[in-house]
């Protein structure tokens, strides 16, 4: 049985901040955002711009630094990206 990876991050916008959540279960990643901090509601970001992978790529890679993330990963997200 495999599990979900979950990875969360923020921004700050014009508009105000935005929180993202990348989650990774099999091959797929599911990019989600929101504004609200309490009680959010997730939206799913299709199609995700290349910055929001940049972001969650550089995420990534810090996480496997310190031995918290498969190298699979960082992987299959230069792939995505096309690096």
């Amino acid at each position: 049985m495999q599990s979900m990876e979950s990875h969360e991050w923020s921004e700050n916008t014009e508009a105000g901040k935005v929180y993202y959540r990348a989650n990774h279960l099999g091959q797929r990643w599911t990019i989600m955002t929101t504004m609200e901090k309490r009680d959010p509601t997730w939206t799913d970001l299709k199609p995700v711009p290349i910055p929001v992978w940049r972001e969650l790529r550089d995420i990534v890679w810090k996480k496997y630094q310190r031995k918290r993330c498969p190298w699979d990963r960082v992987l299959e997200l230069d792939k995505i990206i096309g690096d």
